[in-house]
């Protein structure tokens, strides 16, 4: 293996791969580190892609049992074939980690499995998976470790029975009752899945509401969604302790009011956050500053520490912990480097809860409007009076626009209802372009699609749609 490189990528999530792929596309000789045995880091692995292999086939289950008699499909003996649909996801995420395999041996990209310690600045020594050390020379480092789930201090992970997302990915058999604690999106995508496939779900809540950073009117929306759905959720509730034995977890927690609630359960997700990986790299030894609470390092506007030859991007910075905001950072990072403008435009990043139906949102939320003292105007269009989503029997949820009431510049678009998460691409490509209202209105969407509904609310700001 060479050991000088014009970049050392440490990390091969989504911000790591890719910002690998773009640098050597740029011409540079790249090497990346990962710490696990596969590429593509929690996001492929363990996050993003196995979450959503199994909220869809719990979706599909949920629905044969509950609404394909409504388009007239009928069968008997269905049956749940836990084993079937786990070893399906882990099919999935092999296909997508061997991709990225395949994508490094194209683009010449040296992978090295093994823990990285950065020992200068412009030097790297990985701790080996397979044994021995290697040493790595650059001429710059890129840290794109990602980030892990926060434990609760009184009920560490066991892997079993208390277990973080990766854990809730995995179990052997449906819960009989989950206790999920935290109500972001993390814990209320798997509560849905196991709430499918037949477990009683019980969410606690610090917060007086769930997604706290999503728009409150949406967020109520997808809460009382949920809670149709069968999930119980308490709001304002503080988890206070937790004994576990055996098989079994007996959580206590107490209401705003100060009245306590004790739940038995045998099985605990905690998913109340999740911290940066960079605790093992060595960076205080470089002069290089870490939250201590979080374990962020502070960047410049071109993603550099406070050592110019070491850069950061992702969960491993400031701004919200997800995959495709680490991904146009590790191409906008490695274009700088080469020279090129490389630049991510932070306010049309969009965010989405793959529940369903799916919450999707580009932008500020009203709430934020408000703060910000912006004269606005909002247009709403429901999916109840969308064609093919009445054709398709998914009419819960609507279309929200937040437009600038002097210029009608589009401020945010939050989505609450079927393939929000495919719905969004539009109204991002409009606000990046810095459209308004009026340019969603005007454009023609092809009859009978969801994409009107976005269309319509559009057409609502200025106090015309035609369906409602």
């Amino acid at each position: 293996m060479a050991t000088q490189f014009d970049l050392v990528v440490i990390g091969a999530g989504p911000g790591g791969y890719v910002a690998a792929i773009r640098a050597a596309q740029l011409g540079m000789k790249v090497a990346c580190v990962e710490k696990g045995r596969t590429l593509g880091g929690t996001c492929l692995n363990v996050g993003c892609i196995p979450s959503k292999a199994m909220l869809d086939s719990s979706e599909l289950f949920h629905l044969s049992k509950e609404r394909f008699q409504k388009h007239g499909i009928k069968f008997d003996g269905l049956k749940l074939d836990l084993a079937a649909m786990l070893a399906r996801k882990d099919e999935v995420v092999k296909g997508l980690t061997d991709g990225v395999r395949f994508l490094f041996r194209k683009n010449k990209i040296e992978p090295v499995f093994g823990a990285a310690t950065i020992t200068g600045p412009t030097s790297v020594r990985v701790a080996l998976n397979e044994g021995g050390t290697a040493d790595l020379e650059a001429k710059h480092i890129l840290i794109a470790t990602g980030s892990v789930p926060v434990a609760l201090p009184f009920l560490p992970f066991d892997g079993k029975t208390v277990v973080d997302s990766t854990g809730a990915l995995s179990f052997d058999r449906v819960p009989e009752h989950l206790v999920v604690i935290g109500a972001g999106y993390i814990g209320l995508e798997l509560g849905s899945v196991w709430k499918r496939l037949g477990a009683k779900v019980t969410v606690l809540e610090f917060l007086p509401r769930i997604t706290p950073l999503a728009d409150q009117e949406m967020g109520e929306l997808l809460r009382r969604s949920l809670v149709k759905q069968g999930l119980e959720i308490h709001l304002e509730t503080k988890v206070t302790g937790a004994k576990v034995e055996g098989d079994r977890v007996d959580v206590r927690a107490q209401k705003k009011d100060g009245s306590e609630i004790a739940i038995a359960c045998d099985r605990v997700l905690v998913a109340v956050g999740r911290k940066a990986y960079t605790g093992d790299l060595g960076l205080e030894k470089l002069g290089i500053a870490v939250d201590p609470r979080t374990g962020k390092v502070p960047v410049d506007a071109h993603f550099r520490t406070s050592v110019p030859t070491i850069s950061a991007i992702g969960d491993v910075i400031e701004g919200p912990m997800l995959a495709h905001k680490a991904e146009d950072e590790g191409i906008a990072c490695t274009e700088i480097l080469a020279g090129k403008a490389g630049h991510v435009n932070y306010e049309t990043i969009p965010s989405v809860i793959y529940t369903w139906p799916e919450m999707a949102s580009v932008g500020i939320t009203e709430e934020q409007v408000k703060e910000k003292g912006i004269e606005y105007r909002v247009g709403k269009f429901p999916f109840l009076a969308n064609g093919r989503a009445k054709a398709m029997d998914e009419t819960e949820g609507l279309v929200k626009i937040l437009a600038d009431a002097k210029t009608d510049r589009v401020l945010g678009v939050h989505i609450f209802g079927p393939k929000a998460s495919e719905m969004i691409a539009e109204s991002v490509a409009v606000m990046e372009f810095a459209g308004s209202a009026e340019d969603i209105a005007r454009t023609c969407h092809a009859h009978p699609t969801l994409s009107e509904a976005t269309r319509e609310a559009a057409l609502a700001v200025e106090g015309h749609a035609i369906h409602s």
